[in-house]
């Protein structure tokens, strides 16, 4: 057993990094809001991986919210290394507003980042971006908050194994 696992399931995410020729998409569980002020957000990479040069290289990435209509996508990001993967994907880079990187056209929302800080922690870099520009599906985020019954948010539950979130809202009293 991997101990980390009893915190899954856990969002899964698509992590854009590099630009033009060089920009690549992998898929990334382990990322999360650091602080409100400034908006600072964390994702931990191996340096085994391309991400990982090419976010040292930019100092920025884009993190794009996926949905289950994007799996196939999301499992090529996370079993494939470089920038050659996105031949076999179903997705379409656009522009940023504003970072070089580019965001992910289906992606229900991309959160552009600058990173201020990178440190190693055991045999993974935690890069740590302020978020300087977002786009969003705004059916999807109306009134700023997500309504699941309008997407098919995606978690990962364990290797192969995806889930989404129940089309119910339980309210704490």
């Amino acid at each position: 057993m991997v101990v980390y696992h009893l915190i899954y399931p856990m969002r899964t995410y698509l992590i854009v990094s590099g630009q033009g020729e060089e920009s690549n998409v992998m898929a990334a569980d382990w990322v999360t809001v650091l602080s409100h002020r400034p908006t600072l957000i964390g994702v931990a990479i191996s340096p085994k991986r391309y991400t990982h040069r090419l976010i040292s290289k930019y100092r920025e990435f884009v993190i794009s919210v996926p949905s289950l209509e994007m799996l196939e996508d999301v499992w090529i990001a996370g079993t494939k290394s470089g920038p050659s993967k996105l031949r076999e994907m179903n997705i379409t880079l656009v522009p940023s507003t504003k970072v070089g990187t580019p965001s992910i056209k289906e992606a229900l929302a991309n959160i552009e980042c600058k990173v201020i800080d990178a440190r190693e922690y055991g045999d993974h870099t935690w890069f740590v971006g302020e978020i300087v520009g977002y786009t969003y599906n705004r059916e999807v985020f109306p009134r700023g908050k997500p309504d699941i019954t309008r997407a098919n948010f995606l978690a990962h539950a364990a290797w192969t194994d995806f889930v989404t979130f129940e089309k119910k809202i339980h309210k704490a009293e």
